[in-house]
């Protein structure tokens, strides 16, 4: 069977990504899938909530599973804490019929995400260039390398 130009395309960035891109694709994953859970289950179709839930989950457990914790340090240590407290609430809220916990997941994803896009900018898109202390010496620096630096340890 022929795949579609779309799919072969998605497969190809998702290949070719480095680790922090790959964390941000997660991020959106389970944000997006938590979006159709929420919506199928104000709309009653509960199997098709399911499905995305469980997707959702998914990711958190991959998530949790790829950081590595000696070389993380603290921020892995962190994140290990939020995944694992994602899917508990997730679970409770799910259990509970409780919307809300889809919403307090998806938005702390989001700020999650948010933080990755910086982290998975291409090398040059985060250059910051401070005010030269002398006459004629100009340099950059790059914004948030020891983020980039764990996200590369942790992913």
């Amino acid at each position: 069977m022929y795949r579609s130009a779309k799919e072969t395309y998605q497969e190809s960035q998702f290949f070719t990504a480095s680790p922090a891109k790959l964390v941000l694709i997660c991020y959106e994953g389970a944000i997006s899938n938590l979006k159709v859970a929420k919506n199928a289950y104000a709309e009653k179709d509960y199997q098709s909530k399911a499905k995305a839930l469980q997707k959702a989950f998914d990711i958190l457990y991959e998530l949790n599973a790829s950081l590595d914790l000696q070389r993380g340090g603290v921020i892995a240590t962190h994140l290990r804490a939020l995944y694992i407290y994602l899917i508990r609430s997730l679970t409770e809220g799910d259990l509970k019929r409780d919307l809300t916990a889809f919403d307090r997941a998806i938005a702390m994803l989001e700020d999650l995400a948010s933080s990755w896009r910086e982290i998975a900018k291409p090398a040059g898109e985060n250059l910051v260039y401070p005010q030269p202390a002398e006459k004629n010496h100009v340099t950059s620096v790059p914004a948030g390398k020891a983020f980039r630096n764990t996200a590369a340890a942790i992913a």
